[in-house]
């Protein structure tokens, strides 16, 4: 019996192998993907600082914009530095620890994400569907709680997948097909049995992903029939356009996350994951300080009003 060179050896780091097989593209993708990093951060700092410092954006929806932004900056920040180091390092190694810590904080805002969506989704459909009640409902402490509520929750959740899979044992190989510690290539390279670690993962991250969108599903399907009751085309156009942004941002990121976990898992479609998983880990945050940006006369106003602020001297 042949024994195998990792064979009861107890794996103390991975090797995340990235896009070693087009390493002829190294420093393009290096520049690439910094110059991304660096337009999400900027953008979405821009976002919260708009909101902050402008208190005609001082409302629900744009308490729960700055939440997003800010959750899309610690998002991409958990991923792309550890990325980009590999793409350039040849030694694109990262410890245990810090795989499973990348994979915790990853998990852990992806489905705060699909929570906060969902409430942002509610946000519009009491604007919209119960103007009267609006700001009865949606006030202030309501809103907080609403907003620590999705963090503190999918935190807490993915905890317990974080239990489970720190109890394992990684005995060899230990190269991660990736570039970053997604939850499916690191419970392969367990030489346990991963069945009920598998199964709790699956059950909690369809809780948090499937339910939100239903949930979305459901409020815009309200949105909508309340929008085409009303009378004036200049009322259902000034009604859709304060849902629209956000309806933009939920169908990209629900889209190119069910397209990533549609795929296949095979040998030849490893790519092809990777280039879906680019698109939630940079694309989305990326596109959604656009988005916002584009489609929202407040936040037009709020950056109009900032350019035209002179520094005292000049006043």
């Amino acid at each position: 019996m042949v024994t195998l060179p990792w064979e009861n050896q107890t794996v103390m780091e991975f090797v995340l192998k990235g896009f070693s097989s087009i390493q002829e593209l190294n420093i393009f993708l290096f520049m690439m993907f910094l110059v991304l990093y660096i337009l999400i951060i900027s953008g979405n700092t821009l976002i919260v600082l708009l909101v902050l410092f402008n208190h005609p954006l001082h409302t629900p929806m744009y308490f729960f914009l700055v939440n997003l932004s800010f959750l899309e900056m610690w998002y991409t920040s958990n991923i792309v530095p550890k990325m980009l180091l590999t793409i350039l390092a040849r030694q694109k190694t990262i410890s245990v620890a810090g795989c499973l810590a990348q994979f915790y904080f990853f998990g852990s805002l992806a489905a705060t994400e699909c929570l906060l969506l969902a409430v942002m989704s509610y946000d519009r459909y009491l604007a919209i569907c119960q103007p009267l009640h609006y700001p009865i409902l949606m006030t202030g402490p309501f809103c907080i709680r609403l907003a620590t509520s999705s963090w503190l929750c999918c935190f807490l959740l993915t905890t317990i997948t974080m239990v489970l899979l720190s109890r394992l044992t990684f005995c060899g190989p230990n190269e991660i097909d990736h570039f970053f510690c997604d939850f499916a290539p690191l419970v392969h390279l367990s030489c346990m049995d991963t069945s009920l670690t598998e199964m709790i993962a699956y059950a909690t991250s369809s809780a948090v992903t499937l339910i939100p969108f239903l949930f979305i599903t459901a409020s815009y399907s309200c949105i909508l029939a309340a929008i085409l009751r009303i009378p004036s085309g200049t009322g259902r156009q000034k009604a859709f356009s304060t849902c629209s942004s956000h309806l933009t941002v939920v169908m990209v990121f629900y889209g190119t996350l069910i397209a990533t976990y549609l795929v296949p898992s095979t040998n030849s479609s490893h790519l092809l994951h990777k280039g879906f998983s680019l698109l939630y880990t940079i694309l989305t945050p990326m596109f959604n300080p656009i988005i916002y940006s584009l489609r929202n006369r407040d936040i037009h106003e709020a950056l109009k009003k900032c350019l035209s602020k002179k520094p005292g001297f000049l006043r």
